[in-house]
């Protein structure tokens, strides 16, 4: 019982005393308070098992405690002690969230007998959890797959705004499936049957970007040889995806506001505008705010595009959508790389969902693809993954001795069965076993060597 960690909240000092005394004596580490309001500050500033808090407390109570709990990303199961014991306060209390309800006064073995069931019953629910994050259903909403709250929520406010033409301007880091969003909002509308362009604002070269946004007219400029309507008019009663909005020149940006608030498109070279019905919804990696506050950005395009937010959190920040990804991963690109493969080991799975993922769902994807390619057996494995990723694999991996705490000779055993993986699943041929590997065919070379590896493989590139 020593590993796990309990904080008590209570009041009354007597209680807090004997508490911790039997809970010690029991095995746990116990940690006390003697208000609510410390309590939901332990427990966001330090990681417990389990909280035994009482009803009724100065500065927050029990039931506020447990809501506060609630809110946060880790949440440990409270255990709620009250002297008012009725059926109605019980029953409250597990509403509000809690895993169970003991009457005062109380004998410490009932205390203990509580504890040790609702230990069980929280790391039976774990280890369904952990069997549901690989083996359930993933949600799939519209081409987005995630089961996360955060996620969630997100698919909520798309169908609730989903029929109406306001503006939409989704943000987020690179990777996080902008696009998924903006065509989703797309797809989910009366709109559906209608064009969906997507526009790089930062792909275009700025000379051309007016001209492919807004069209020209036929001699506007040299090599104008005809009429061409520009990608709003080809967006017509459908949705137009302006992703990097950050990117767009200043004088583009006006020209731009002019057609959200008048409803038309003015070609280049022509003088009459063309009425236009286009849904925008706009996407960046930027800081907008911090953008208008620079003047690179006008503030009036700004408050134009964010009528309807949308923030995209990063990967790192809802791992519990790692799981189903990585199925999904496996379930689409795993027929073409390796039909043999049927899922992720748990060591690999626990690298992949303490890995931050600077680079969110798309690198997630592409380390899948990865794997799929090196993997040898029925499952991906932590050899099967990136090395950088390595660092945060279980010291009991079979390659690394238990004992060895050296990051450099760590390194170096994975390195060679890296290469070993990669010169086996090429057939010996070091150009393609380089490019699996990500580095120069002269780093591979000379860590051949490095490793005596030489030998045993016959060269065919």
């Amino acid at each position: 019982m020593g590993t796990y960690r309990i904080l008590v909240a209570d009041d009354e000092e007597d209680i807090r005393f004997m508490l911790e005394l039997h809970l010690q004596r029991a095995g746990y580490h116990v940690t006390t308070v003697a208000d609510g309001d410390a309590a939901v500050k332990m427990v966001a500033a330090d990681r417990f098992d389990f909280v035994l808090c009482d009803l009724v407390m100065p500065k927050l109570d029990g039931m506020s405690v447990i809501k506060a709990i609630g809110a946060m990303e880790h949440q440990p199961p409270v255990v709620l002690m009250s002297a008012h014991a009725d059926a109605d306060t019980a029953m409250k209390a597990v509403n509000a969230g809690a895993f169970d309800y003991i009457a005062k006064p109380f004998r410490a073995d009932e205390v203990l007998f509580r504890l040790r069931r609702a230990i069980e019953q929280h790391a039976l629910a774990q280890r369904v959890e952990a069997l549901e994050d690989v083996l359930t259903e993933q949600v799939n909403f519209a081409g987005i797959v995630a089961r996360s709250g955060a996620m969630r929520r997100i698919f909520d406010t798309i169908d609730k705004v989903a029929h109406f033409k306001t503006t939409v301007l989704i943000t987020g880091e690179s990777g996080t499936g902008k696009e998924l969003v903006a065509r989703a909002l797309h797809d989910r509308s009366g709109r559906s049957k209608h064009p969906f362009i997507a526009v790089n604002c930062g792909a275009i070269p700025e000379a051309l970007l007016e001209s492919e946004l807004f069209g020209h007219a036929k001699g506007a400029f040299t090599d104008a040889n005809r009429l061409r309507k520009g990608l709003f008019e080809e967006a017509n009663g459908g949705t137009i995806f302006l992703d990097e909005i950050g990117e767009l020149p200043i004088q583009l940006q006006v020209k731009l506001l002019r057609v959200l608030q008048e409803n038309e498109v003015r070609r280049v070279g022509d003088s009459q505008p063309v009425s236009i019905d286009v849904r925008v919804v706009a996407a960046t990696v930027r800081d907008l705010p911090k953008e208008v506050s620079n003047k690179t950005f006008r503030e009036d395009l700004y408050y134009r595009l964010n009528v309807l937010p949308i923030h995209l959190p990063p990967l790192r920040d809802r791992k519990s959508d790692v799981p189903v990804l990585i199925n999904y991963f496996i379930q689409t690109l795993g027929p073409q790389l390796n039909p043999e493969l049927t899922g992720v080991s748990h060591d690999a799975l626990n690298v992949l969902k303490n890995y931050e993922w600077p680079g969110n769902v798309r690198e997630l994807e592409n380390t899948v693809e990865r794997a799929l390619v090196l993997a040898d057996g029925p499952e991906i494995v932590p050899g099967d993954l990136p090395a950088k990723m390595k660092v945060t694999v279980d010291p009991t991996h079979s390659l690394i001795d238990p004992n060895e705490l050296s990051i450099k000779k760590a390194t170096r055993i994975i390195e060679e069965d890296f290469i070993r993986r990669a010169l086996k699943k090429t057939g010996g041929n070091r150009t393609r076993a380089a490019e699996l590997l990500e580095v120069s065919h002269r780093t591979l070379l000379y860590k051949i060597k490095e490793f005596g590896l030489g030998h045993r493989y016959d060269p065919k590139d």
